[in-house]
């Protein structure tokens, strides 16, 4: 992996976020998952919010945006039950 998708990955980790190694289509990337939502919301498809007050931007919990961002990432959706790690 690149030095700041590790980076991103290993914080990700950190702070409990489900996070699968290896990209989609098999990139040097990671992968989020948004069906592991038992202990805290990391991502949901249908909650669609513009990210001002609801600490979600697009469905995806601002701790994750916040990680990408500062590493030049950012989550996409792939469908419903997970996010790719893309740069920007």
């Amino acid at each position: 992996m690149k030095k700041n998708i590790e980076k991103a990955y290993t914080a990700l980790n950190a702070i409990g976020a489900p996070v699968i190694e290896g990209g989609y289509n098999g990139e040097d990337s990671f992968r989020i998952s948004a069906e592991d939502n038992e202990h805290y919301e990391w991502a949901d498809y249908y909650m669609m919010t513009d990210g001002d007050n609801t600490g979600y931007l697009m469905g995806v919990s601002n701790r994750i945006n916040n990680i990408l961002d500062k590493n030049g990432l950012y989550a996409e959706w792939i469908n419903p039950g997970v996010l790719a790690v893309c740069e920007v």
